[in-house]
C-alpha cells in the first residue's frame, strides 16, 4: 500500500517550500491517491522520486509507473 501524504507534509519532510512541491506535482504528473474537498494525497514515494531527479538534475521519468521501475532499480539487491 502506497504511503499517502499531503502536499504540505511533503514540504516538510524535503525542507522546501509548498508551492515548490505542488509545481512539481502537477508539472510531472505525481501520482494522486485521494481527494476529499481540498484537500489531496498523493504517494509519497512518487513524490519523493521527483524530488531526487530534480535535485541532481536529471531527468525526471514521465509517469509515475516509470518512476516507479526508477526506484525499484535503485535498490541493492537482496
Amino acid at each position: 500500500m502506497p504511503e499517502r501524504i499531503t502536499i504540505a507534509d511533503a514540504a516538510g519532510r524535503l525542507g522546501i517550500p509548498e508551492p515548490t512541491v505542488r509545481v512539481w506535482a502537477s508539472r510531472h504528473h505525481a501520482r494522486k491517491l485521494l481527494k476529499l474537498g481540498k484537500t489531496a494525497w498523493y504517494d509519497w514515494p512518487d513524490l519523493a522520486t521527483i524530488a531526487r531527479q530534480l535535485r541532481r538534475g536529471e531527468k525526471v521519468p514521465a509517469t509515475p509507473e516509470e518512476r516507479d521501475r526508477l526506484r525499484a532499480s535503485l535498490k541493492p539487491a537482496a
